[in-house]
């Protein structure tokens, strides 16, 4: 079983791109933190997100932005331009359960300081 559930912060603005058919894509990297003290690393995940999904996450995410991803690891390949094979190791959310966003909604002032999820439509 291939299945990947991480939680972190955005490094960066999402990017929604559209294909050629006029499905959207949205990519952006995942920052997780894993140990503590002395031990503490952080990891940087790209991740891609189709569909309606990606649309919410263009529209609602930016630069640290606290997420929840599920999905799957992925391997892909390609040519870069000066020929040589690039891998690309990267996570692909789940199309039903794939993005939970886990920031509280601004401007509520009588919110605890728990991170609420936030439902998206499909």
């Amino acid at each position: 079983m291939n299945k990947v559930f991480e939680i972190g912060r955005l490094t960066r603005d999402p990017e929604v791109r559209y294909t050629q058919s006029g499905k959207a894509v949205c990519t952006f990297t995942l920052a997780v933190d894993d140990g503590y003290g002395e031990h503490k690393k952080a990891y940087f995940l790209p991740v891609v997100v189709w569909g309606k999904t990606a649309e919410a996450c263009g529209n609602s995410l930016h630069k640290g932005s606290k997420v929840a991803i599920t999905g799957k690891l992925t391997t892909r390949q390609y040519d870069n331009s000066e020929g040589k094979k690039v891998t690309i190791t990267e996570i692909v959310a789940d199309p039903y359960e794939g993005v939970d966003f886990l920031d509280r909604k601004q401007g509520d002032a009588n919110q605890s300081n728990a991170d609420e999820e936030v439902e998206i439509p499909f």
